[in-house]
């Protein structure tokens, strides 16, 4: 057999292994690429929207944060303005307690001012009869002239 058989034999082989190959290998081969591109374009879908969801979650967290920071700050606030209040009241009742106690303290000074000048004009009556017994030379009867004893003590 001379070269050019062989050539032919060869092409005529080729070309039967080509069209074996389109027909059989080549459709399954192409399907599983296919196939694999699908669930390449599915996994950067799910990715991107993975991505997303993330960014999303994201910001819910971060208005979430800000809310509770607010609502921390409103709680602060609050808490803030109760203990000035309870301040205020406690020095407000303090003030009332105190103006009560100087006013009875003030009462009680004035009654013992009063009883001190009581007994003071009594000691001056017994005094003022002891010196007008002694001026007179005989005794004063203090029960007869009760009524000049307590003129004397208004007076005095």
């Amino acid at each position: 057999m001379g070269i050019n058989a062989t050539i032919i034999g060869q092409t005529i082989t080729f070309a039967l292994f080509v069209l074996f190959t389109m027909k059989f290998v080549w459709p399954p081969i192409k399907q599983a690429m296919n196939e694999r591109a699908k669930k390449i374009e599915d996994g950067l879908a799910a990715a991107e929207r993975g991505e997303a969801s993330l960014a999303e979650a994201s910001r819910a967290s971060d208005d979430a944060l800000k809310d509770a920071r607010a609502q921390a700050q409103d709680i602060l606030n609050g808490a803030n303005r109760q203990a000035n209040d309870i301040v205020e009241k406690a020095k407000s009742e303090a003030r009332t307690e105190a103006e009560r106690i100087i006013k009875a303290a003030n009462e009680e000074i004035e009654a013992s001012m009063q009883r001190a000048k009581a007994e003071l004009r009594k000691e001056v009556s017994a005094i003022a009869l002891s010196g007008a017994q002694k001026v007179l030379g005989r005794e004063v009867d203090a029960s007869a002239h009760d009524d000049l004893l307590k003129q004397l003590a208004t007076e005095i």
